[in-house]
C-alpha cells in the first residue's frame, strides 16, 4: 500500500466514523484517528492499517460515550464530548 492510498484510506475512515457517530464532535473523531494512526507509523506492513485504525477508533469513541464525564480510560479525558 503507498502512502497516499493509506492517507486517503484515513481520510474516509474520518468520515464514516463522523457519520456512524453524529452526536460525538467531529474534530474530536479526526484527533482520534489520526492519533491512532500514528501508533502504526513504524510498522513494516501498512495493508492493514486503516482497518486497524478504524476498529481503535470505533472502540476509542464508544468508550468515550459511555464513560462518564472527565474518565478517560486511554488518559486523554481532554477529549469529552459536548
Amino acid at each position: 500500500m503507498t502512502g497516499d492510498n493509506e492517507l486517503l484510506q484515513v481520510e474516509q475512515v474520518i468520515e464514516r466514523l463522523i457519520t456512524r457517530y453524529p452526536s460525538f464532535p467531529p474534530a474530536d473523531i479526526e484527533l482520534i484517528v489520526r492519533t491512532v494512526h500514528k501508533r502504526f507509523a513504524d510498522v513494516r506492513i501498512h495493508d492493514f492499517v486503516p482497518l486497524l485504525v478504524e476498529k481503535a477508533a470505533r472502540q476509542s469513541i464508544s468508550d468515550r460515550l459511555a464513560a462518564p464525564i472527565g474518565d478517560s480510560r486511554d488518559g486523554t479525558d481532554t477529549l469529552i464530548a459536548n
